[in-house]
C-alpha cells in the first residue's frame, strides 16, 4: 500500500546549503538567455560540474569513505533546486549524481564502488541510463538486450534507446536479460556497468523536434565485459531498476523542467505592472494558481524525499509525484501560451517567444522520462490496492 505523504521540513543544517549554492549558480548563469536557461536538464557542462564538484555538491548523499558527503537526501533535494531554479546546465553529472552513485552504492561490490563512486563524486565519470528499448514502448519488462555468460566473463548484444547524453558519457548501466525470454518479465533481468568506449558499442545521437541532439540510440555487438561489470547479484535487475527508478522520479527535478518559462513570464508581467500596465485578472489568477500548484507539490516532494531520508524506497509515492508534477509541467506553455494569444493587442518579448516555443517542442517528452503516465499511474492504482 502506499504510505501517507508526511509532511517535510528541510532540517537547518540542508538550508544552509541554500544561499551559497544559490550565490555560486545565479553567478554562473547570469548572462544567460531563459531560452538556455530553460535547457538546464539538457545542458551538458563538463566544467561546471566539476565546479559544482570541487565545492562539494556532488555525491551529497554517497559514502564519505568514496568521496562523498554522507549527508542526506535533505542537503541534495536543497541543492537540485537551485540549480534547477537557476537553468543551470547539470547534465553532465546528473544521471551519475541521482542514480547511478546510489546504485553502486547500495548494490555494488567493494571493488566497483572504490573504481566509480570518487570519479562520480570528483564529475570525472559520466553515466548514462540503458533501460528503454526501441519497438517496446513503455514496457520496460520486456527487455530483448542479452548477456551471456563467456570467458571473460559477460557477452552483450542488443539495443537501448533514449540513453540522454551517452555520446558525451562515460559509463551506461545497462539492464540486460542474463536468462530466460521476454515472456519471464521481470525474472532473469541483470544491470552491467558498460564503458562506452569499449569495441562492439555504437552511439547514435538522435535530433529531437527543438534541433538538439540529447539523445542516443546504443547498440552493443559482441561487447566483451569482465565478471565485475556486473552490479549486485544475477537475476536481481529488476528489484535494483525499481529502487533506482524511486530516485529518478522522487525529486524536484519532476516539478521545475519548465520553470525558466514561468520565471520569466511572471518577470515580464512584472515588468510591465511597473509601467502602468497592470495585468488582466485572468492572467493574475492564472499566475496565482500556477504558484499555489507549484507550492503544494514541491510539498509532496519533500515529503517523498523524507521517505528516502528514512531509508525507505517510496516507488509509489515518487511516482504519485512524478505524474503530477508531470502534468504541472506539461500545463505552464499551454497555459502561458493561450495567455499570450488571448492578448494580440500585446506586443510579446522576443525572449518571452523564444523560451514558450522550446518549452512546448520539448513539453510532450516529461510524460516519457522516468516512465509514461499510464505506466505510473497503474503502479499507483497498485499501491492503494485498486488493480
Amino acid at each position: 500500500m502506499i504510505d501517507p505523504l508526511a509532511p517535510a521540513a528541510i532540517p537547518a543544517e540542508d538550508e544552509a546549503l541554500r544561499i551559497p549554492v544559490r550565490e555560486f549558480v545565479r553567478s554562473y548563469t547570469a548572462t544567460m538567455t531563459p531560452e538556455r536557461r530553460a535547457r538546464s536538464w539538457t545542458g551538458f557542462d563538463a566544467q561546471f560540474s566539476r565546479e559544482l564538484a570541487r565545492r562539494g555538491w556532488i555525491g551529497l548523499t554517497l559514502p564519505v569513505e568514496f568521496g562523498g558527503a554522507g549527508r542526506s537526501h535533505f542537503a541534495r533535494f536543497v541543492v537540485v533546486e537551485e540549480l534547477l531554479a537557476a537553468g543551470a546546465p547539470v547534465a553532465a553529472h546528473w544521471i551519475a549524481d541521482r542514480q547511478s552513485g546510489p546504485l553502486i552504492a547500495k548494490y555494488g561490490t567493494e571493488a566497483q564502488k572504490r573504481r566509480y563512486l570518487p570519479k562520480i563524486c570528483s564529475a570525472e565519470a559520466f553515466f548514462a541510463i540503458g533501460m528503454s528499448e526501441p519497438n517496446a514502448g513503455s514496457d520496460l519488462a520486456s527487455v530483448l538486450t542479452r548477456a551471456e555468460p563467456a570467458s571473460t566473463g559477460w557477452r552483450l548484444n542488443g539495443r537501448k534507446v533514449w540513453t540522454t547524453h551517452a555520446q558525451q558519457c562515460h559509463f551506461v548501466v545497462v539492464l540486460a536479460r542474463t536468462s530466460g525470454t521476454p515472456a519471464d518479465r521481470h525474472k532473469g533481468l541483470s544491470q552491467f556497468i558498460v564503458d562506452l568506449t569499449l569495441p562492439g558499442v555504437a552511439v547514435q545521437p538522435i535530433v529531437d523536434l527543438t534541433g538538439d541532439a540529447h539523445f542516443s540510440e546504443l547498440v552493443f555487438d559482441d561487447v566483451d565485459l569482465h565478471a565485475d561489470a556486473l552490479i549486485g547479484q544475477e537475476g536481481s535487475g529488476w528489484e535494483q531498476v525499481t529502487a533506482e527508478l524511486a530516485f529518478e522520479r522522487s525529486g524536484p527535478e519532476r516539478l521545475y523542467s519548465s520553470i525558466a518559462l514561468l520565471e520569466h513570464w511572471l518577470a515580464v508581467l512584472r515588468v510591465r505592472g511597473q509601467s502602468g500596465e497592470e495585468p488582466r485578472p485572468e492572467v493574475l489568477a492564472l499566475a496565482g494558481r500556477f504558484i499555489t500548484h507549484l507550492c503544494a507539490l514541491r510539498e509532496m516532494s519533500l515529503s517523498v524525499t523524507q521517505l528516502l531520508a528514512q531509508g525507505r524506497s517510496p516507488a509509489v509515492e515518487a511516482a504519485l509525484v512524478k505524474d503530477l508534477g508531470t502534468e504541472f509541467e506539461q500545463s505552464l506553455p499551454t497555459l502561458i501560451g493561450e495567455a499570450i494569444a488571448s492578448a494580440p493587442e500585446q506586443a510579446v518579448d522576443p525572449a518571452l517567444l523564444r523560451t514558450l516555443n522550446y518549452v512546448a517542442q520539448i513539453a510532450p517528452t516529461y510524460s516519457l522520462r522516468g516512465g509514461t503516465r499510464e505506466i505510473l499511474r497503474g503502479m499507483v492504482a497498485r499501491g492503494l490496492g485498486l488493480r
